[in-house]
Formats: C-alpha cells, structure tokens, sequence
C-alpha cells in the first residue's frame, strides 16, 4: 500500500482491539483466535485499509497474544493484504508484533513522556526493524491540549527522528490527540478545533510526515447515542481532512455519508465541533433523545421510491442499497425507446450513479466504505444485465445468417486469461463483457493460466488481441514471463495489461521492454473499446502507437532517473567545484536599456492572452484528459470531458473579450533590473553600476549533487 498526497483519507480499522470492542476481547481471552479473525476480515471487507491491533488487557499475555494473531493473519489471504498497526502501551509487546509481522508495519505508538533518550532507543529499534511510526503529542511534562504544545512536541519528534535517528519523514505519522468535546467542562469545547488547527501547522512545518487520530475519542460524551457519534465523526473528518489529516482509526463501514446526515443534525454538530453555541451539547442531547439511537441515518421511509427509474437506480447506488437494484434496472432495460440495449442501462444510469459516487468520495463527503457498499450494488446490477446482453448480442449475430465467417461478423477475436497463480476474474470478466457488446469475439480461458495455455490458444483462435489479467502481485513477473515468450515465438500480436496490481509505469518498465510489439496498459474496462479499436483500425494504428511509444519512453525515462544512485559532495567541495566564468573569452553580458524599475500601465491584454496557461483553468472545474488526450488542446478531443471542456474554454474566451471591451480589468506591473554580483552562494543586486551599495541579497543553497556539479 503507498500512500501518496493523491491518496484519499485512509481508515485504520479499531475493531481487533481488546479494549475498544467487547466482542473481540472475549474471544481472545477465551481462545477462539479463528473468531477473532472474522472480526479483522469483517473490518477489510468494509473498507479498512490498515488494521490496528491491540492486546493491551490487564488478565491477557499482550506479548503472546499479539503473537499468536498476527501469525494467524498471515494465513489468511483476505486479512494479510492490508497492512497491520502494532498498537501498545507496551513496547515489549510491540516488539513481539514486529518480530513477526510480514511486509512494513506500523508501531502505534511512541512519545517524548519517558525522555529523549528512551524515545530514541525505541525509535531506532522501529527503523531497525523497516515499520513507520506513530508518535504521540506527549512530553516529559504531559499530554499536549492546546494548539501550541501539540505542534511545538511533533516538531521537536520530528527533528529529533529526523536528524539524529535518520527516519524517513514518509515513515513518521503524527497523533496531535484528538480529545473529547461537549464534557459539560468549558475548557473541552475547543478540543477539537485544536486538533485541527494543530494538523495544519504540523503537515507545513515537518514536511513528508502523515497525520492519524483516534476518531472516536471525539464523540466519548455521547456513548450509547449512535446516530450522534458516527454524524460527529463525519462532520470531523470532513474538516480535519481538508485540514491535512491523512488517516484515521476509524470503524470502516460505521461513517455516515456526509450529504445525508440529517440537517438539523449537520447543523448541531458543526456548532459542536466549531464551539460556536454555549448550548450545543445540551442542544445535541436533546435532539438525540428525539430520535431512536438504534435508527441509522439513511434508514428514511422509502419515498424515493416514488421518483424515477434513473433516480431510484442513483439512490441505491450512492446509498449503498442493493434491495431494489434488480427490480429497477430491469424496470430501466424495459424501456427500450429511452435504452434499447442492456449495455445502454450500464453506460446511462448506472454509470452516472457511480459518477456521482466518485464526486463525493473525491469532495471528502463520502468513505470508502460507502463507495466500497456502492461498488456491491453495482456488480449486482451488472450481473443481472450480463445474460441478458449475451442473448442481445447472440440475436444481433444470427441476423447475419450462418454465411458469415467469424472475421466477417466480428470486429476481431480476442484472448483473455487470468495468468498463472492468480484467481481473480471480476475485472476480466466485465471487459469481457464490454467487449463481447462491441462486436468482439471474446475466448476467456478463466483464471490460473498458464503462459503456454493462453498462447496456444491465441494461435488456434487467430487472436488479433491478447489481454492478461492479474489481482496480485506476483501476476507481474507471469505477465512479463508471457511477455517474453511471445517475442520468443515471433507473434505479432499486440498484448493487453490490466488488473489492480498493474500500472502504466510497470508496464512501461517491465513489460512492453520484452515484447516488440504493442503492449498496451488498460486502466479500466471503459477503455478496452477504445485501444482494442485504435490497435485494429489501420487508420488509427500509426498515431496511437505513436503517442503510447512517446508515453512510455517518457516514463521509463523519469523512472530510470529516479533510480539513479545519487551521490553527494561536502559543502566544501561543492563550493570549490563551482562553475567559473572566464570572462576575459567570453561576449559581455548586454546592458540593458535602463536600471532600476519600470512601471508598466495599462499593459494591452491582448498580448497576455496568447502566454496564458490553460491547464491551471481546466484543473479548477476539475476537467481532466486523459491519455492521449491531455493538456490544451488536446483536452478537446477526449471523449469524457472534451465537450465540457469546450463549453468552459469559449466561456472564458467571452469574458476575455468582455474584459478588454469595457476595460474593467487592467493590467500593471514593475520590471527592476539590476547590476549583480555572486558571492559565494548567494546573489549580491546593487543600486548602481559602481555596485557599491547593496540593495537586496538573494540567498541560495549550494547544489551538492556530483553529476550536477562541472
């Protein structure tokens, strides 16, 4: 798992934790670990993306404990693929769960409340064993409350990790203690701005480092009220995320869409959050005593029951409702003048559903474990759509009569396999789908292929197309092993990547490098169509393999510089090694036509608007092409936004002219030129040519890279 500054919110499940569910701590003090495993699956299923584990109870053995259920994870393939939080008060303990954890871990936690010197001991005992670590806004004096203390503690962490221990800043996650709000005692109610307002100065002053909080310490106040609590949560991590909060312990699948909490409570628990009401809490309460705590927000009677069909299917699939899913998608295929294919259901609502889905969980306001339940309710509707267009197709195709051969009826015959050692085929088998509706003999061979398997087939078939799939990891080397065995046998034909595992970037590297043919990675099926179709049609051939040869030499380029081993000089060094100008050889610089400023008045804007950067502009309205479709103007011709982005561009271009036309826009600026001097690393500009007085210094740093330096 990485986790990037493009990385939505991440939730750390808290549920395999002895002190925070009851549940779980029974079955591990009465030794049903196998019980105790279904929690942890429970909890990726829903949505976590990393799991806390927690063993800290008074009658428990924390250390075998840990022990025993972290070596039973890794057992299970649906629990082990998401990285584990070592969480104890108890270094030992900790210890233990790092001598047996595979992969990279997280240490939860560590502070300054012992000193310096423990915390350092434990710390190089962390990087030692490869984990990240969370660290704790505490010091020898105590717990950090106020703004100031939880920032002035993470940055001395941070300098102290960083400078002496030697720790990656992307290993360090700051825990500037989220504390519970509306305890009746006023000095709480700021609680949780501090925390956010902390976070903010905090991912600006130690740069690389994540931000992580125990989210349900916020809402302690209102345990047993339900509804409130997981509403709180939301209204919380709406703010603390935008604030740079990375990640939270969370329980996935228990976190309210933020645009369906009720709006009477929306409002209380803003004025909560924010402290804006001395009468809140009370406010709160009395609000959760009108309301049943066992009714769940979304739980509304069914009147959207009454709206349209497109509506219905929007409703269940940002609601995460499968209950009706199958009757209105069939109620949507059944109006065959508005969808006169089942393909046409998949690609009008259900897809405009699932798009608003993707804009709320990109706006903060909806969880993965809301998009993951929506992710459900749609495979559902495109299983109940599946044989329904195979019978579509197949009627299309008789029309033709038995005349016709294969190359004939079909746009080109396609091979599709799930490569060895990997058993995952949702993916393919919606490709395949999609496929098989645009006119595509598909031949899927199903999952756990062998490389010999999926060739022979391809030369049997005549396959114009070879399309490899694969979910884990270890799918990439069988994909590159296939690679290779195809240009072994001299084929020709172009090869397909896709699956979760695969990236641009891999394919770009690893795998195209060993076919000389096309090798082509596929994000999504969406696009399957489109590059199956470039691939095959001798007029589109030429420019696509261009564009994607132009790509993937740009990537394997970045990607080869960035593995560069990188050496570096002393400063001393770098300074002796400096570029000298001779300037007895070489043309004086020209001296310029004055010195000093110049005001520019009323600059004619009409020069301006051909230097303007529309990237920034289509960036704003969230417009974005993609490949080979990317930047202006080359944005225009992308099929997703291309129209969009044309409407917004000629709007702008009437505003430009608007502009000019009535001159309520102007444009001045000062030019300063001036005579200037190096000195050492830095820049020396002069008042006058005499360079006697020294008006400004630019102060720089001295490049230490050797391949840089002359």
């Amino acid at each position: 798992m990485r986790i990037t500054n493009q990385t939505n919110f991440v939730n750390i499940g808290e549920r395999c934790n002895v002190a925070g569910s009851r549940l779980f701590c029974r079955l591990i003090k009465t030794g049903k670990y196998e019980e105790a495993l279904d929690i942890a699956k429970t909890q990726v299923e829903n949505g976590a993306q990393i799991l806390d584990v927690n063993m800290d109870e008074g009658l428990l053995d924390g250390k075998a404990a840990m022990t025993r259920f972290l070596n039973l994870i890794t057992t299970e393939p649906d629990i082990c693929k998401v990285p584990i939080c070592i969480d104890s008060s108890n270094f030992d303990v900790i210890e233990a769960g790092l001598k047996v954890t595979q992969g990279k871990s997280i240490v939860n936690s560590i502070s300054l409340k012992e000193g310096e010197e423990e915390f350092v001991r434990k710390a190089k005992l962390i990087k030692k064993y490869g984990s990240a670590v969370v660290i704790m806004a505490f010091d020898e004096i105590g717990q950090a409350v106020d703004v100031e203390n939880k920032v002035k503690i993470c940055q001395r962490s941070y300098k102290i990790l960083t400078e002496i221990i030697g720790f990656n800043p992307s290993d360090i996650i700051f825990d500037p203690n989220i504390l519970t709000i509306a305890t009746g005692i006023e000095e709480h109610n700021n609680y949780g701005i501090y925390f956010i307002e902390a976070t903010k100065i905090i991912k600006a002053s130690c740069p690389g480092v994540r931000v992580s909080g125990g989210v349900s310490n916020l809402s302690f106040s209102f345990r047993g009220k339900e509804e409130i609590r997981e509403a709180m949560h939301s209204v919380f991590l709406y703010h603390a995320i935008k604030a740079g909060m990375d990640m939270g312990i969370v329980n996935a699948g228990c976190l309210p869409v933020f645009d369906d909490i009720d709006h009477e409570l929306l409002l209380l628990c803003e004025s909560l959050l924010w402290s804006t009401d001395p009468e809140g809490t009370e406010k709160l309460l009395a609000y959760a005593e009108k309301t049943s705590s066992q009714v769940k927000i979304g739980d509304i009677e069914d009147e959207w029951r009454s709206k349209d069909v497109e509506e219905r299917l929007k409703h269940s699939l940002v609601k995460g409702i499968d209950k009706y899913i199958e009757e209105d998608t069939e109620e949507a295929r059944s109006n065959k003048e508005r969808y006169p294919r089942a393909l046409n259901v998949i690609e009008g609502p259900l897809m405009n559903g699932m798009s608003v889905v993707g804009e709320l969980f990109g706006a903060g306001k909806m969880f993965l474990p809301q998009v993951i339940k929506s992710a459900r309710v749609m495979k559902k509707a495109v299983a109940y759509l599946i044989p329904l267009m195979e019978i579509e197709r197949a009627a299309t195709v008789s029309e033709f009569g038995e005349v016709m051969s294969d190359t004939d009826r079909y746009n080109g015959t396609i091979i599709l396999a799930t490569v060895k050692g990997d058993v995952h085929d949702i993916g393919k088998n919606i490709v395949g789908v999609v496929l098989g509706c645009n006119n595509y003999r598909v031949v899927d061979l199903g999952v756990m292929c062998p490389c010999d398997k999926i060739l022979q087939y391809a030369i049997a078939e005549k396959a114009d197309i070879i399309g490899l799939s694969g979910l884990i990891t270890p799918s990439l080397d069988e994909m590159i092993f296939v690679a290779r065995e195809m240009e072994r046998l001299g084929l020709q034909i172009p090869l397909l990547i896709g699956g979760a595992t695969t990236s641009r970037t891999h394919t770009a590297v690893k795998i195209a490098p060993k076919y000389s043919n096309p090798v082509v990675h596929v994000l999504d099926a969406s696009k399957s169509v489109v590059v199956c179709s470039s691939l095959l049609d001798a007029s589109l051939y030429d420019d696509f393999i261009d564009d994607l040869t132009e790509d993937y030499d740009m990537i394997r380029e970045e990607h080869y510089e960035n593995l560069r081993e990188k050496t570096y000089v002393s400063l001393a060094e770098a300074r002796q090694r400096k570029f000298k100008i001779d300037w007895e050889t070489i043309p004086k610089p020209a001296v310029p036509k004055f010195l000093g400023t110049k005001v520019l008045q009323n600059y004619d804007l009409t020069t301006l608007i051909p230097y303007i950067d529309w990237k920034p502009f289509f960036d704003v309205w969230q417009l974005r092409g993609k490949y080979p479709n990317r930047g202006y103007p080359k944005i225009f011709k992308d099929a997703t936004v291309g129209e969009e982005a044309k409407r917004v561009f000629e709007d702008a271009q009437k505003l430009l002219s608007r502009i000019i036309s009535d001159g309520s826009l102007r444009a001045r600026g000062v030019v300063g030129l001036y005579p200037a001097n190096s000195v050492e690393d830095d820049i020396e500009l002069y008042s006058d040519e005499s360079r006697s007085q020294v008006i400004a210094t630019l102060f720089g740093l001295r490049q230490q890279f050797s391949e840089r330096l002359r």
